[in-house]
């Protein structure tokens, strides 16, 4: 009976131990295979929501936008609008006014879909608008944000320019100019190509190191500007009066502007602040950035960067160039390593370098996205470091630097009719008995619907440009509504076709909530 008992108990001693063997080898399957899944993605949830084991806290995201947008190419818009003969008061209430109405599109625009759907912008646009049609945007999203990296890589060039003593392109040059040029571009954009490449936790954390240090250089580039002019013309300071009179009289004078460029008044400075981002905000690029955040409120972090950067940073730029100005109005050069070097000396030149960084990181893991969408097996890594090359042969060539206010208005622009659709889809298309997620339930590669909206939208903004007159800061606001409601009106036209397939279509995909 003892022995009996002994064997059926060492019998099921040994069941249980193979049910363990099996669980723990199906476990560590299962883990291996996920983890050679993230690996090959890059561990960036490419086209799945990010799990909440992967999202971020906030101080991640006040250091990636203050590194992003406290950037070395402030130190090229902030002289434009000096070149654009603004006066102190559109200015400095401008950039106040626009830059405020930039945090709340954030906040309330993209910040709510991003931590709801936690998905790519690229991916969830495959959704709505099906493969064709967004292989089109990618390709159009990440050639535009190439072109804007290039810019930051042209940004930090210019302080190796000066420290190694090479000539560099000036105001109105649109080619490369000497062989140093060309070597500092490619090694500053080859750094930024591969911290992109590590994906978005690694830029994260490199902006939030770096955000602290720059804008305090940033500041100091103002106050050592304005002691500059104090000492050139002999003014002496009492009051805030005081400072304001020097601000209208010495540095935004409110002038003409240099030959071939725009007079900026205050709505140019209001509309230009909010929609020189217009692509990440309403246009809804950072989506794919935002959806590791763990609240939506999270959004309120851009701010550091439009504050910091495109208030303070823009301000004090634009004081170094006007004593630039001052000293001689035939150098109209707007060269960052230059004026950050007369400033700050060595600690400009790193400045400016790692501004450059900054700001080239997430906008070149914003475009390896974009291309990678294109092409989803291919590894994000790679793609990445490709994008980072297309984006540093473009930084050799300095015309779009150069003309850096008129491109991003003109990228956000091409950008921002999309965005639209996705509000549109992600909000209200069910509440008027239309089908969210359209490509993805009826299996259409080419939604006309968002196609015809995104085109129409671009081609009412050229007439009202080209034809209107209405300059280019201006269009992106109509233009986001004329997408919506084309996108709604089309919707209705465009879906009735496909309702009998519709009806047997699984539900779309459930959002995460915040």
């Amino acid at each position: 009976m003892s022995a009996s008992v002994q064997s059926c108990a060492q019998k099921d001693t040994l069941n249980k131990f193979g049910r363990a063997t099996r669980d723990l080898i199906r476990k560590d399957t299962m883990s291996t295979e996920q983890q050679a899944q993230e690996t090959q993605g890059g561990s960036e949830f490419e086209r799945e929501p990010v799990p909440q084991n992967r999202l971020l806290g906030f101080r991640s995201f006040v250091g990636m936008y203050a590194g992003e947008h406290t950037a070395g190419t402030e130190l090229m818009i902030g002289p434009l609008f000096v070149a654009a003969g603004v006066s102190a008061f559109d200015v400095v209430v401008g950039l106040l006014v626009g830059n405020l109405l930039a945090v709340l599109s954030w906040v309330f625009m993209c910040a709510p879909i991003a931590t709801r759907a936690r998905l790519t912008l690229y991916y969830q646009l495959e959704k709505i608008c099906g493969r064709k049609l967004v292989t089109l945007y990618d390709l159009a999203n990440g050639v535009m944000f190439c072109f804007l990296a290039g810019a930051m890589v042209t940004v930090s060039a210019t302080a190796l320019g000066v420290w190694f003593h090479f000539e560099m392109p000036a105001l109105d040059d649109l080619y490369p100019n000497s062989i140093g040029w060309v070597i500092a571009v490619f090694v500053s954009g080859a750094m930024i190509a591969v911290v992109a490449a590590y994906g978005y936790e690694i830029v994260a954390k490199v902006g939030e190191v770096s955000a602290p240090w720059m804008v305090l250089v940033f500041i100091a580039f103002g106050l050592v500007g304005f002691r500059q002019f104090l000492d050139a013309t002999g003014t002496q300071i009492t009051n805030l009066s005081d400072v304001w009179t020097v601000a209208k009289t010495h540095i935004w004078q409110g002038g003409p502007p240099h030959p071939g460029r725009v007079k900026f008044t205050f709505w140019h400075v209001m509309f230009f602040a909010w929609f020189c981002n217009v692509a990440m905000h309403i246009g809804m690029s950072d989506l794919s950035v935002l959806r590791f955040a763990k609240k939506s409120w999270y959004g309120i972090a851009s701010g550091t960067g439009m504050f910091l950067g495109h208030y303070l940073a823009w301000l004090a730029a634009a004081i170094l160039y006007a004593f630039q100005l001052h000293q001689d109005p035939t150098n109209t050069k707007v060269l960052p390593g230059p004026l950050a070097y007369q400033a700050a000396g060595l600690a400009g030149l790193i400045c400016v370098i790692i501004a450059g960084w900054t700001t080239a990181n997430p906008t070149i893991y914003r475009a390896g996205l974009a291309f990678q969408a294109v092409v989803p097996k291919a590894s994000r890594f790679w793609v990445t470091l490709a994008t980072g090359g297309i984006a540093t042969v473009a930084g050799m060539f300095p015309a779009i630097t150069m003309r850096l206010l008129d491109f991003v208005a003109l990228y956000g622009l091409l950008l921002m009719p999309m965005g639209a659709v996705i509000f549109v889809d992600f909000w209200l298309i069910r509440k008027l008995g239309l089908e969210s997620s359209f490509a993805e339930r009826s299996g259409a590669a080419f939604n006309w619907a968002a196609g015809a909206a995104w085109l129409v939208t671009l081609a009412v903004a050229w007439i009202l440009v080209k034809y209107v007159g209405l300059q280019i800061f201006f269009v992106s606001l109509p233009g986001w509504f004329i997408a919506a409601a084309l996108y709604v009106g089309l919707s209705v036209v465009y879906q009735k076709k496909f309702r009998p397939a519709l009806g047997q279509a699984k539900p779309g995909p459930s959002v995460v909530q915040a």
